[in-house]
Order: structure tokens, then C-alpha cells, then sequence
């Protein structure tokens, strides 16, 4: 299975991100329906191993909190363009929780994650070497704010590929508080 753990977005925040889905040529929008946070991506994983995963995971502690959404923007180069995505205003509950998950996940036996948590939700992705002008979709919704809304739990989701796109299952609920 390919699995990650994230944050599901409620219905009226994923309504409100849907209006930034359009815009830009070649991009390759996400469904609202699969807007989410990452927390940790995991991969291609077993099933006795996504078990063993899951029982560090219900370990984890912390106290539901409230996020907020800002602005916009993109990861990659002019050059080589990678994705467009909502930000996400500073928590440091949201970098606990994402620390707690961390730590769980490498002592159910995972390498540690090979990159900086940089909270955002992905609007599009882009095909390798797509060259595309931000600028008018970026200062068009440079402004944009969504929230505050309640955290109080994270997922384990599952994510199927297809030629349409992935897809994704919710596997697991893990409540906080």
C-alpha cells in the first residue's frame, strides 16, 4: 500500500480552496475532495508494517488546536516548476503534532524523513520541465485566508494511482486530546 499520514481539511475549507483551483495552463489541479495537509509520507509500505506503524501511532499525544490558511504559493523553479500550494499559517502545535508523528514512525523502524516539514496544502503539480508564469495567479491571490479551523485528529490515508490521478482512503483515524 501507499500510505501517508496528514491532516484532513473540512468540506467548507476545501469549498473555499476549490476557488483557487484554476488559473494557470498546464497545471494539473488537485481534486477538492483529496486537499489535505501532509504530515509524513510513508510510501510504499506492507500491510504487517503499516500495523506495526499504526500501534506507534495511537501513542501519540497531543491536544486538538486551530490552524488557519495563508496566502499561496510554489515550490520548484521557472524553470522547473513542481506544484502550487495554500500556506499555512505558523503553529507550533502543528509542528509538535508533526514531531510526535516523526519520532513514532522511525521507532516503528521508518529512516527518518529526508526533507524540512514545510507545512502547505498542494493545489496542482506540473509535469517535469513545464514552463509557466506565476505571477498574475500569484499576486491574485496573494491575499488569500482560510480558517481558523479545529485539528483534532490526523489520518493515515492510503493513495491509489491512476491515469486520472491519485486518489486517496482514509485508512486510520487518530483522535487528539
Amino acid at each position: 500500500m501507499r500510505l501517508f499520514l496528514g491532516l484532513a481539511l473540512p468540506e467548507d475549507i476545501r469549498a473555499r480552496m476549490a476557488g483557487l483551483c484554476a488559473g494557470v495552463p498546464a497545471a494539473r489541479w488537485i481534486a477538492p475532495e483529496n486537499l489535505h495537509l501532509t504530515l509524513r509520507f510513508l510510501g510504499e509500505t506492507e500491510e504487517d508494517t503499516a500495523h506495526h506503524i499504526t500501534a506507534h501511532l495511537a501513542r501519540v499525544k497531543a491536544s486538538p488546536f486551530d490552524l488557519s490558511l495563508k496566502g499561496v504559493g510554489h515550490f520548484g523553479s521557472s524553470r522547473r516548476l513542481r506544484s502550487l500550494w495554500a500556506g499555512v499559517e505558523p503553529s507550533p502545535p502543528l509542528t509538535d503534532l508533526q514531531e510526535k508523528i516523526e519520532t513514532s514512525v522511525q521507532r516503528a523502524g521508518l529512516a527518518p524523513e529526508g526533507r524540512n516539514f514545510t507545512p502547505h496544502i498542494t493545489l496542482a503539480r506540473f509535469k517535469s520541465g513545464t514552463r509557466v508564469k506565476l505571477g498574475d495567479y500569484l499576486s491574485g491571490n496573494a491575499l488569500f485566508t482560510a480558517g481558523p479551523f479545529t485539528v483534532d485528529g490526523f489520518v493515515l490515508f492510503s493513495s491509489h494511482l491512476s491515469h486520472k490521478g491519485a486518489s486517496y482512503a482514509i485508512e486510520e483515524v487518530f483522535p487528539l486530546g
